[in-house]
């Protein structure tokens, strides 16, 4: 059945929901693959109300809200001004893409990297980069499906458990057309991690 998915800005009055939200896709996402009392640190330090808040009130972060028939079905952090390593003029960078269980499949999680590449060109960006976790396979097909490209990896800390994320960019100095035809068969939306 075909959806009207919407995107909107998530603003401070939005940190419960968006804390509620991050936690579920997160555990629901990497809660088999690890230990509990590493999810439970990281869900403490980095996805609780207070933390959430915190980032909202960041000027270089900007959380994105994704509706499905108006219902709350994932989301998206993008970050400027991030620090990286990523050989452009002006990176952007991916930090979340997380889409809830029920509506894997729906189209949410392009929806979604369509409005972050969309984000990317309004704003003069020149590279959109990424960290994902490097056993998380469906994600890693997923932003190759988009362009992005293996460009390198970094450390990601979870709880207490060092891991690894490999890095993928692309650049968004193409039309935007070629962008969404890429996206249009892509199906398999998953919740992905970055170097929060």
């Amino acid at each position: 059945m075909d959806g009207k998915i919407t995107i909107e800005r998530a603003g401070t009055n939005d940190a419960k929901i968006l804390a509620q939200l991050s936690e579920t896709t997160f555990r629901d996402a990497f809660g088999a693959q690890n230990r509990r009392e590493d999810m439970d640190k990281y869900v403490a330090q980095t996805l609780s109300i207070e933390a959430i808040t915190e980032q909202l009130r960041d000027e270089s972060d900007f959380f994105f809200l994704a509706w499905y028939n108006g219902r709350l079905s994932g989301y998206t952090k993008i970050r400027a001004n991030s620090e990286s390593g990523i050989e452009a003029t002006n990176p952007l960078e991916i930090e979340r893409i997380y889409v809830l269980q029920q509506f894997h499949g729906q189209g949410v999680g392009a929806a979604l990297m369509r409005h972050c590449i969309d984000f990317a060109v309004a704003g003069g960006h020149d590279v959109i980069w990424l960290g994902v976790w490097e056993y998380n396979t469906r994600a890693v097909s997923f932003y190759r499906q988009w362009g992005f490209e293996h460009c390198g990896s970094h450390p990601f800390i979870l709880g207490d458990d060092p891991q690894t994320d490999i890095l993928m960019s692309k650049s968004v100095n193409v039309a935007r057309h070629r962008d969404l035809q890429v996206g249009e068969g892509i199906s398999n939306e998953q919740s992905i991690h970055g170097n929060a």
